[in-house]
């Protein structure tokens, strides 16, 4: 499997290969998802729900990213690494330039940011000292005190107008990918056609570029309520290993997501 990078993401976009993702917060999760397809390994701040126990993405620091991005840098092969910058971390530009370096520095190849386009001078600059970035839109985790809950976003026609203006802003402003969480299947589709850069979707429908999942759901290990957008690809597999070549095999398809992994307009 060769090298995926930010040129073949592109290349995938134009000729309508889905491309896959998955989260990893270890050495040996990463050496899995890796070895068995996936084109870029997250290492998100769901780390904080998933592996240090809390309520929520918010008490996840700096040092808590740069340690896990250094693990999974370790046992990788040839997935590309994506990190999240994590709550409170990218207030102002300079403060996100520190944070970027501590986690390029640790092994990531792209600089994950949950927010809209107020961060376009952020992802300028970022730019313009060879940062690639992802911007996350619709349901933002670190926001969630603020959208009142895991709700899905931009239901109506003044917020989906304003979510196709954010990601065409960022865009134009140098964002290398774009991440919509929890969005209806529609909208998806329309800012994955309006945009020139790959759109990853969770919960967003079989439209978009490429697909996330938290690995640990997809694993069939989801604590608590299995989100709407999740299939436990465990079920039917023989060991870890297989789950995730599975899904591989079926966002690459168009089998996933099903209609019933996403949300009406």
């Amino acid at each position: 499997m060769a090298k995926t990078t930010l040129h073949s993401l592109l290349e995938m976009k134009k000729t309508g290969e889905k491309f896959t993702c998955l989260t990893s917060y270890d050495a040996t999760q990463a050496h899995m998802v890796s070895s068995q397809g996936t084109d870029i390994i997250l290492v998100g701040d769901s780390l904080g729900m998933v592996v240090q126990g809390r309520d929520s993405t918010v008490p996840v620091t700096m040092a808590d990213m740069v340690y896990h991005t250094r693990c999974v840098s370790r046992g990788n092969t040839d997935a590309m690494i994506m990190a999240d910058i994590p709550f409170m971390a990218c207030s102002t530009p300079e403060q996100t330039y520190d944070n970027a370096a501590a986690l390029m520095q640790a092994g990531a190849e792209v600089i994950k940011l949950e927010g809209g386009r107020w961060l376009c001078d952020t992802v300028r600059g970022l730019s313009e000292r060879g940062v690639p970035t992802c911007l996350h839109l619709g349901l933002t985790p670190q926001s969630v005190s603020m959208l009142g809950g895991y709700k899905v976003q931009g239901r109506g026609e003044e917020a989906a107008n304003r979510m196709i203006e954010d990601a065409r802003l960022l865009a134009e402003a140098g964002a290398n990918i774009l991440l919509l969480e929890c969005v209806p299947t529609p909208l998806a589709r329309e800012i994955a056609r309006s945009v020139d850069v790959p759109v990853i979707g969770i919960g967003a429908g079989p439209d978009t570029d490429g697909q996330v999942l938290v690995v640990y759901d997809m694993l069939g290990m989801t604590h608590g309520r299995k989100p709407r957008f999740v299939k436990n690809f465990m079920a039917e597999a023989g060991s870890p290993a297989e789950a995730v070549a599975q899904y591989v095999t079926d966002v690459k398809s168009g089998t996933f997501p099903a209609p019933e992994h996403g949300f009406e307009a």
